[in-house]
């Protein structure tokens, strides 16, 4: 799969990256993930409180970069910080299925947004641009957002995802067999960490087999 980042969020962030993995997994329901839900949830509503969220470190990275690109990172909250308010305020995880447990986990142990995406519904070479005011975007379960001035993903179709919400088109269902993983970057620090530990995770809890790493095209 041919990835670009494009020059309109390069010029703006210079440290912004992804990394990005294809891997073969088994769609199965959230039984065998459920305790380790519990206790990410458990330990995150202890370890932070609305306040403190916003001082860790890669979610501080992420939200000045959003402030770089003009958008109010507490009114357009990145994926990740969502995740974790939610948790911060006793509210649960939902369970979907063995595969998007395990982006969440992911996101929330490494504190950065997560893409998990249906790699057969993405058609054509992907584009990461700027999103813009003529963007039709519908996110999953929040109806039509405004995606200006944000990282958005785009393929030959459109767009179909960003570091603020992902899109039904590619989301994953019991009829996927193979995701396309994007782990958003802000900055350097923790890169092969994040790679080794998505690797680990969804090979326990998503069957995952044939994983590769895509490399990722910067204008």
């Amino acid at each position: 799969m041919d990835i670009t980042i494009t020059k309109s969020i390069t010029d703006k962030l210079p440290g912004f990256d992804i990394i990005a993995l294809s891997m073969d997994i088994v769609i199965q329901d959230s039984s065998e993930i459920q305790d380790l839900v519990k206790q990410i949830e458990q330990k995150t509503a202890e370890e932070y409180s609305l306040s403190t969220i916003l001082n860790i470190p890669l979610i501080k990275e992420a939200r000045d970069a959003y402030k770089k690109l003009k958008k109010d990172p507490s009114r357009y909250r990145l994926a990740c910080e969502s995740l974790l308010r939610r948790l911060v305020k006793g509210n649960g995880l939902y369970l979907i299925n063995n595969v998007v447990d395990t982006g969440n986990v992911l996101s929330i142990l490494c504190h950065r947004s997560v893409a998990v995406l249906d790699y057969d519904r993405i058609v054509g070479p992907v584009r990461i641009r700027i999103g813009s005011e003529a963007d039709d975007y519908i996110g999953i379960g929040r109806g039509k957002i405004d995606v200006s001035n944000i990282p958005v993903y785009e393929d030959e179709i459109g767009p179909f995802g960003s570091t603020t919400s992902d899109t039904l088109r590619t989301a994953v269902t019991d009829a996927t067999k193979k995701i396309l993983l994007f782990i958003i970057c802000f900055g350097p620090s923790y890169k092969q960490e994040h790679e080794d530990l998505a690797i680990s995770l969804f090979k326990k809890y998503g069957k995952a087999q044939n994983i590769s790493k895509i490399t990722i095209r910067k204008e």
